[in-house]
């Protein structure tokens, strides 16, 4: 999977060294155990990752790809693109200057289960990166979620 680098994703992977998100995304490599080698771009796959958290068949974190689903190939095959979204998703993190991407992410994934009920469809960081191409199924805007807070806080419509 490795190959000649370019030097933007050299310098994407020094920046996000030392904007320290690559050290938390190693850092939770070693803590699910995963099996780490150098993967396409100057990416980091962390194969095999073990805990629980978060659900999906991959996750970036810095420069290091997380995949619970087993190895970048089967990633791969079950969902074509998986790799060049997590990709996108490191540049993001580039972008942000490292650690201000996971609050940055947090509130967008808050704002896209009000408008949508799910956490990623109107989440600006996942449609940027490919949404379809990352796994996710697009779902309306229709206020989904800010529907359930009203039910749950007992807002009724007059009418």
């Amino acid at each position: 999977m490795s190959g000649t680098v370019s030097t933007a994703h050299r310098v994407r992977a020094v920046g996000n060294a030392l904007n320290l998100s690559t050290v938390l995304g190693l850092g939770l490599g070693w803590a699910g155990r995963a099996r780490l080698r150098v993967g396409p771009d100057a990416l980091i796959l962390a194969e095999g990752y073990r805990l629980p958290l978060p659900k999906a068949s991959a996750f970036t974190v810095g420069n290091v790809v997380l995949m619970p689903g087993g190895t970048a190939e089967a990633v791969e095959l079950r969902q074509p693109g998986t790799l060049a979204h997590e990709a996108a998703h490191s540049w993001q993190y580039f972008a942000f200057l490292g650690l201000p991407f996971l609050p940055a992410y947090a509130v967008a994934a808050g704002w896209s289960w009000l408008r949508t009920g799910d956490p990623a469809s109107a989440n600006w960081f996942e449609r940027n990166a490919g949404l379809v191409r990352g796994g996710y199924v697009e779902h309306p805007v229709d206020n989904a979620g800010f529907r359930r807070v009203a039910k749950a806080i007992g807002i009724t419509r007059a009418g």
